[in-house]
């Protein structure tokens, strides 16, 4: 695999988990339209995953925390700041010193980042400007606290007032092209990677993996043949009870 390519895969991957797995949508309507309206904006998230992965100890045995409660998200990342610094340094304008720069290099060849030392300007930012509360930083001494509060409307409609706990959608999110992988595989029951590929009208099996099969199957929409061997020449795919109840649920034969 291409080294360059192989932050992004994970990367990415960890994104998508986090926002089709424990995050849950607020549905609107626009006319007819149906909105979907995350509690975190897309571009705060990742840039808070990217600052983690570039910042994080890596001499810490501790890893990177994210929590995901029913009105907020925090995540905490092992790691200390300068002499006489506080979190109130990371909100103004400051030098960049990142930890692992050749991480933060590899991330920056990758086209994951444009520039360094302006992550928590860029996460404020992205939920100011969407309308979104302003997250909250606080450090610990050990490691930096990044919470981001939901905003009240988002809770009230994820919140089940008499339990007073978060309520699972019916319909889990899905991309296009994950949906396109269930009917895919809806359609012809068991299929290996190529045959897939072949399905989707598609040629590479990174791309496959990255944005097809590493949702599905961490939303427990597809699953494994040989779940022991991920990477056996005989793996093949098939759709878990829940993703033949999504489509289903969504009118797909």
């Amino acid at each position: 695999m291409d080294s360059l390519r192989l932050p992004t895969f994970q990367f990415d991957t960890a994104l998508e988990v986090i926002r089709l797995k424990y995050l849950y949508a607020r549905i609107t309507y626009e006319g007819v339209q149906r909105v979907e309206t995350f509690p975190i904006p897309d571009a705060a998230l990742r840039e808070a995953l990217l600052n983690a992965l570039i910042h994080r100890d890596y001499s810490s045995g501790a890893p990177i925390q994210i929590r995901v409660y029913g009105d907020r998200l925090a995540m905490w990342n092992p790691g200390r700041l300068p002499p006489d610094w506080t979190a109130a340094n990371l909100l103004a304008q400051h030098p960049s010193e990142p930890g692992n720069p050749d991480i933060a290099h590899a991330f920056f060849r990758a086209g994951l980042i444009e520039a360094w030392g302006r992550g928590i300007e860029k996460i404020v930012a992205a939920c100011v400007d969407e309308g979104f509360p302003r997250p909250r930083l606080d450090y610990d001494g050990a490691g930096l606290w990044l919470e981001f509060p939901f905003a009240p409307e988002h809770v009230r409609e994820i919140t089940d007032p008499l339990a007073g706990q978060v309520t699972p959608q019916v319909t889990p999110q899905v991309t296009p092209q994950v949906e396109g992988l269930l009917v895919a595989l809806g359609t012809s029951g068991i299929l290996s990677g190529r045959e897939l590929r072949e399905a989707l009208g598609l040629r590479d099996r990174m791309h496959l993996q990255s944005a097809y099969l590493a949702p599905a199957l961490a939303a427990d929409l597809v699953e494994m043949t040989v779940p022991a061997k991920p990477h056996s020449r005989l793996q093949k795919y098939r759709l878990t009870a829940s993703g033949k109840a999504l489509l289903v649920a969504k009118g797909t034969p």
